[in-house]
């Protein structure tokens, strides 16, 4: 990804460079950086030069380093939201249909997006993904598939070539790790979420390939309506296993107890009955 400065081999020229994979989002969060020696042949500067150009990257926050472990892409995805609102968010869920009609929104332009301006790679990327979620779903591991169902998102985000709608996605998709506005987990254990998740992942992706944004826009707007159904029944089905699991509570505190070694009666012996006879 990295290429050799070509006319002023200053620090500034470095800079440059990485801050644009950055910002591309080719270099993501998390991402470690070359070491020294090989970066500097990568960009071809001296490493006097590269290392002033990584002290100005790590003074503006976008790079970090850790003793004894290389470089690193700084987590530079925050929320859309203060922590103070996440915060005032959670004592009112009610907001997570706010979040869900703001997501169906930016999804189906980013899918639209992203089938107009995806380029091969990007659609081999976003192939990919979509194998690893069915490979993700035969083992049944929704653990994976959660994770995957965010890269595929923020995929499609990459494929539609805007940095804003890039980086506001990837903002929106980090408030799902806080659990605000709802659990992956519980979804994906709703009763036929995990194959209709998997279809509609397809479907988005047949949209993207085809070129047709009308269709991935509408596909990724129905995966959106989806979700919120599922979600919507998932809670119903969860207040009502906990209004069930009081009821049990209670109406077991109101009987009695059965005595322990007690014996149920027998029935009285018919005296019409013939006595067996008896060995002899």
């Amino acid at each position: 990804m990295f290429t050799k400065i070509n006319h002023a081999r200053t620090a500034d020229a470095v800079v440059d460079q990485i801050e644009g994979l950055i910002l591309a989002g080719v270099l993501r969060p998390g991402d470690r950086l070359p070491a020294e020696r090989e970066l500097g042949a990568l960009v071809d500067v001296s490493r006097p030069i590269l290392r002033d150009a990584l002290k100005t990257l790590e003074a503006r926050g976008l790079i970090v380093s850790r003793q004894g472990g290389g470089t690193f892409v700084a987590d530079l995805i925050g929320t859309v939201f203060s922590e103070p609102v996440v915060a005032l968010i959670a004592r009112h869920p009610a907001a997570i249909e706010d979040y869900l009609d703001f997501r169906r929104d930016i999804e189906g332009l980013a899918a639209a997006r992203a089938a107009e301006r995806a380029t091969e790679a990007d659609k081999d990327i976003l192939a990919r993904i979509v194998e690893a979620m069915a490979e993700a779903y035969a083992a049944e591991d929704s653990v994976t598939e959660a994770r995957l169902d965010v890269e595929f998102h923020q995929a499609i985000g990459e494929a539609a070539h805007n940095i804003v709608l890039l980086h506001t996605l990837r903002a929106c998709y980090r408030l799902l790790e806080t659990g605000v506005y709802f659990s992956q987990q519980k979804l994906f254990g709703h009763p036929g979420a995990r194959e209709a998740l998997l279809a509609q992942h397809r479907s988005i992706l047949a949209g993207i390939v085809a070129g047709d944004a009308a269709s991935a826009r509408a596909a990724a707007e129905a995966h959106i309506e989806f979700v919120r159904h599922a979600l919507a029944e998932a809670e119903r089905d969860s207040a009502r296993a906990a209004v069930s699991s009081l009821r049990l509570t209670q109406r077991l505190a109101g009987l009695p107890k059965p005595r322990r070694g007690r014996t149920r009666p027998q029935p009285a012996p018919d005296e019409t009955t013939a006595p067996a006879p008896q060995d002899l």
